[in-house]
């Protein structure tokens, strides 16, 4: 029974590397069907003056992929933001840099997934209202990708839009390091790590990069 909240000095005790493989335990419990019980009013009552997540995850709005469900997370355990195309912007990363530098979260987690949405549409350079500028985030994997997969460089290739979605993730990555030097400073300290995965709408399965 998942009864008790990270504490402060349970937080400090965790490692990036700790951290991922909780999580990633928490996944196989979720595809096994082995969710661990939550008594949520315990964690409401101990997290109402303070929180200590291990982890902030960048996930797409996709409501297939529900972040706390699918890693087999509780109240208080981790932070989620969340995008169309799991991609960084200004506030993203200020929301990172806020779980990490200020509230001690010991890892970043950038999730993409299968047959992404917002992927599919900027491989398929859609043009609608903000949805336009939003997707311009997604080009550089798009572009990327084309580089790299035979085919039809559009949504109607699966493999094409496979390999967007992980070089989103990796690109994402990429920029959040390049645009964050308070996150990047904490990663080459060993503070924290950033990785990134991709989660199986067939399996359930986050597979890491």
């Amino acid at each position: 029974m998942k009864n008790i909240a990270i504490t402060k000095d349970m937080q400090s005790a965790l490692t990036p590397s700790g951290v991922l493989q909780d999580l990633l335990e928490g996944n196989n419990r979720f595809t096994s069907g082995n969710g661990q019980a939550v008594d949520n009013g315990a964690l409401v009552s101990q997290t109402t003056s303070g929180q200590f997540p291990k982890a902030v995850v960048l996930s797409c709005i996709d409501s297939r992929v529900p972040v706390e469900t699918v890693l087999d997370q509780a109240i208080g355990d981790i932070f989620v933001a969340r995008v169309a195309g799991n991609f960084e912007n200004v506030d993203i990363l200020g929301s990172m840099e806020y779980s990490c530098k200020v509230a001690g979260s010991k890892l970043v987690l950038v999730m993409g997934h299968e047959a992404c949405g917002a992927v599919k549409a900027a491989c398929d350079s859609v043009e609608l209202g903000n949805i336009t500028a939003m997707l311009d985030n997604i080009m550089p994997a798009v572009h990327k990708s084309s580089e790299e997969v035979e085919g039809e460089a559009n949504s109607s290739n699966p493999n094409f839009v496979a390999a967007t979605v992980a070089n989103n993730v990796r690109l994402t990555m990429d920029r959040i390091r390049e645009r964050s030097p308070i996150l990047k400073e904490m990663e080459d300290n060993g503070e924290i790590q950033i990785v990134g995965g991709v989660y199986s709408l067939k399996t359930g399965k986050v597979e890491m990069l």
